[in-house]
C-alpha cells in the first residue's frame, strides 16, 4: 500500500491552529487541499492565514515564489461538508469531544466515497471509540500531529481496534511522503508520547511536593544534569497548566486511575487558581514584563577533597573517575568490593542515586544521574539531617572542582533525574510488552515528540539493563503505593540479563 497520489484532494475539518498546520503540510507536499469549518467564514480566514505563512516561507527562502503561487491555487475554502465528496483523505482537527468527533465522521460517511481514508488528530480520545460510530470503522485511523505541525516532524499513526491494516499503512506512507517521521502505535491512552512522558512531569512535581527542591532548581537539574531541553515546570508553563493537566487526567482515567499516572495535587491547585503559565502571566513562574527569572539553588564554594577512595565501578557514573583525576584529585582504589561508591577523606561516602535515602545510612551523600558527566554543568546532591557537614562539604567541593554548579536538594529517594529516567524506561518497556509500539518507534517518538536527549531504550542500554529495575525496586520499598513498582516487562528484561550472566539475584 503506497501513499496517496499528489493529485488526490485532502480535506481538513476544523481550522484552528492545528487544522491550519496540517492543511499547510498537505498543501506544501503538493496536494489540493480543502478547508472546512462549521463556523461561517472561518475556513476563508484560515486559508488567508495559511497564505500569509507561505509568504513568510518565501521571505525566508524556504519556498519559491512559484511554489507558493501553485500552493495557493490548490487551496480552497469549502462551504459545506458536501464539497469534500471527492477527497481521498479527510483529517479532522475539531474540539476534543467524543460526541462531536463521532457526529462529524457519521456525516462524512454519507458524503465521501467508500475508498476515502478518514483520520482523526485526537491527542487524548480513543480512536477505537471514535470509529465505533461508523458503518465502516476500518477506514478510520489516528494521525496525531504535534504542534506546530509544519515544523515538528513526528506523526503518531494510531490503529484503532477495528482499523484495517491497509488504512494504517496508507496513512503511514502518506505522512512519510509529506516529509514527516511517522511512528506506528496501537490505540492506547496517550498513544506513545503522552503515555511515556507522564513521569517527566509527575516526578518533578513529586519532588516539589515532598519539599525536596523548588521549581527553578528541579528544572536546572533536569536541563544541566539530565540533558533535557526544558525543565518540567518551565515546559508545563509553556504548554499551559490546564492543557498539561487535562492530558494527565485523561491518561489516568483511561488507565482506570492507575497510580503510575496519578495527577499532581500541586498542579491541580495551580490550575484552580488560574495560574496557567505563560498565557495567563503566572504559572510555576512569573511571566509578566517585569518578572525576574527564578534562580536555582547553587551551593557556595567548598574545599575539594585531596583524594577519594573508589569502591566498585560506580556503574553509570564510572566516567567521573577520569574527571576527578583530570582535576588533580587522587583516586585510590579499594581492592575489596564493598559496593559502588566513593569514600571521602572524612570517612563519609558519596553514592549515585539508587532509590534509597541518605537517612538510612551512616554519613552518605547521594548524587544524581547525569546524561553525560563531562558535559553536565550542574550536579544535584542530597543529604539527610544526620549527614556530617564535613561530608556534604567535601561532596560539594569535589563536584565544584570538576567545574560543576552544585544544587543541594532534600533527602529524596531516586533524586530528580534518576527516578525520572527510570520511570520513563519502565513505561517504555511496558508499552512494548503490551504491543503499543516497537522499541525503535518509541525511541523515535520520544526524541522527536518531546525532544528527549535519548530515547528510553537508548537510556536503558547506556545505563545497563538492570539499572532501572533496581532503582525502582528500591523506590517501591520506600513508597509501596504502586507508583514505583517495576512493570513485569522490566522485571523480565532485567532478570533475563542476569540469568545470561550466570546470576539469579
Amino acid at each position: 500500500m503506497t501513499a496517496l497520489d499528489l493529485s488526490s484532494p485532502v480535506a481538513v475539518v476544523g481550522t484552528g491552529t492545528m487544522g491550519q498546520g496540517i492543511a499547510q503540510v498537505a498543501l506544501v507536499a503538493g496536494h489540493p487541499v480543502l478547508l472546512y469549518d462549521v463556523a461561517p467564514g472561518r475556513a476563508r480566514e484560515a486559508a488567508d492565514a495559511i497564505g500569509a505563512r507561505l509568504d513568510r516561507l518565501v521571505e525566508k527562502d524556504r519556498l519559491t515564489g512559484a511554489d507558493r503561487d501553485a500552493a495557493r491555487a490548490r487551496l480552497t475554502a469549502a462551504g459545506s461538508l458536501a464539497d469534500l465528496a471527492d477527497c481521498a483523505l479527510v483529517v479532522e482537527a475539531v474540539m476534543e469531544r467524543l460526541d462531536v468527533k463521532q457526529d462529524l465522521f457519521r456525516q462524512l460517511e454519507d458524503v465521501v466515497g467508500e475508498d476515502c481514508l478518514l483520520a482523526t488528530n485526537t491527542s487524548s480520545l480513543s480512536v477505537t471509540a471514535i470509529g465505533g460510530a461508523l458503518r465502516n470503522p476500518g477506514r478510520l485511523v489516528g494521525l496525531h500531529f504535534f504542534n506546530p505541525a509544519p515544523l515538528l516532524p513526528l506523526v503518531e499513526v494510531v490503529s484503532g481496534f477495528a482499523t484495517d491494516v491497509t488504512s494504517a499503512t496508507r496513512a503511514y506512507e502518506t505522512a512519510r511522503a509529506w516529509g514527516k517521521t511517522p511512528v506506528a502505535c496501537a490505540d492506547t491512552p496517550g498513544f506513545i508520547v503522552n503515555r511515556i512522558a507522564r513521569p517527566y512531569y509527575a516526578e518533578a512535581f513529586a519532588v516539589y511536593e515532598a519539599q525536596g527542591a523548588d521549581p527553578a532548581t528541579i528544572d536546572a537539574v533536569l536541563r544541566e544534569c539530565g540533558g533535557f531541553k526544558m525543565g518540567a515546570f518551565e515546559l508545563t508553563d509553556l504548554i499551559g497548566q490546564d492543557v498539561n493537566e487535562s492530558v494527565t487526567q485523561s491518561v489516568w482515567r483511561s488507565f482506570f486511575q492507575d497510580v503510575r499516572f496519578a495527577p499532581s495535587l500541586a498542579q491541580r491547585r495551580l490550575v484552580e487558581s488560574g495560574r496557567l503559565g505563560r498565557k495567563s502571566g503566572h504559572g510555576w513562574y512569573e511571566h509578566g514584563p517585569d518578572a525576574e527569572p527564578a534562580e536555582p539553588h547553587t551551593a557556595e564554594p567548598a574545599q575539594a577533597p585531596a583524594y577519594v577512595v573508589v569502591e566498585g565501578d560506580l556503574g553509570p557514573a564510572a566516567e567521573l573517575l577520569a574527571l576527578i583525576r583530570e582535576a588533580g584529585i587522587a583516586v585510590r582504589e579499594d581492592d575489596e568490593d564493598h559496593g559502588t561508591r566513593l569514600v571521602l577523606p572524612s570517612g563519609g561516602q558519596l553514592a549515585l542515586a539508587d532509590g534509597q535515602t541518605s537517612v538510612e545510612f551512616r554519613d552518605v551523600v547521594y548524587f544524581d544521574l547525569a546524561l553525560d558527566y563531562r558535559r553536565a554543568t550542574r550536579v544535584a546532591v542530597s543529604a539527610s539531617q544526620d549527614t556530617a557537614p564535613q561530608t556534604l562539604s567535601e561532596a560539594i567541593g569535589l563536584f565544584q572542582a570538576l567545574g560543576k554548579d552544585v544544587s543541594v536538594i532534600g533527602d529524596v529517594p531516586g533524586m530528580i533525574v534518576a527516578r525520572t529516567v527510570a520511570r520513563i524506561v519502565d513505561l517504555a518497556h511496558d508499552a512494548v510488552a503490551k504491543g503499543v509500539a516497537t522499541e525503535e518507534d518509541i525511541d523515535t517518538a520520544m526524541r522527536l515528540g518531546v525532544n528527549y536527549p535519548l530515547g528510553p531504550f537508548e537510556w536503558s542500554r547506556k545505563l545497563g539493563r538492570n539499572w532501572a529495575y533496581a532503582l525502582l525496586d528500591d523506590l517501591h520499598l520506600r513508597d509501596p503505593s504502586g507508583r514505583y513498582a517495576p512493570s513485569l516487562a522490566l522485571y523480565r528484561h532485567a532478570y533475563a540479563t542476569d540469568k545470561r550472566e550466570g546470576s539469579t539475584s
